[in-house]
């Protein structure tokens, strides 16, 4: 099958098909004598274990470590119970990060509880002078950067 055709069955873009392949994530497809790429249902299992990973908030190198994993001849399953314990720990950072983020947003929110003139707005008062309780340059190195 071509490119547009494993991605329709994969629900996924041929952009993102593309960039798993730069990624070394899917193998490269065999060359057909019209020099289109074909795509086997292989490709179609590894997108599949590829999004899911990636629907989990797995970054690139995990993926590309349990890819490995599943591929290698190792006796049983320690090496990727390690590396789901070490997601898992990232993950439970993360939503205390977002709760202290949540705890914050509530706290600005609250600044302004009335309708007021612009010019007396407590949410954008906060905000223009910075007075939050935590600041871009005090924030941790997280396991998967933001998306703004």
């Amino acid at each position: 099958m071509k490119i547009g055709e494993l991605a329709e069955v994969a629900g996924t873009a041929v952009e993102t098909i593309h960039f798993y392949e730069r990624e070394k994530l899917l193998p490269s497809a065999a060359t057909a004598e019209n020099n289109y790429r074909v795509y086997s249902t292989d490709h179609i299992d590894q997108l599949a274990f590829i999004r899911c990973c990636r629907s989990l908030n797995m970054t690139l190198d995990e993926v590309r470590s349990l890819l490995s994993l599943r591929e290698s001849s190792a006796k049983d399953c320690a090496e990727v119970n390690a590396l789901l314990d070490t997601h898992i720990e990232h993950v439970t950072h993360r939503i205390q990060e977002l709760n202290a983020l949540l705890t914050e947003l509530q706290t600005i929110r609250a600044s302004c509880s009335a309708p007021k003139a612009l010019s007396e707005c407590g949410v954008l008062s906060r905000l223009e002078t910075g007075s939050t309780t935590s600041s871009a340059s005090t924030r941790p190195q997280r396991h998967i950067d933001g998306a703004h």
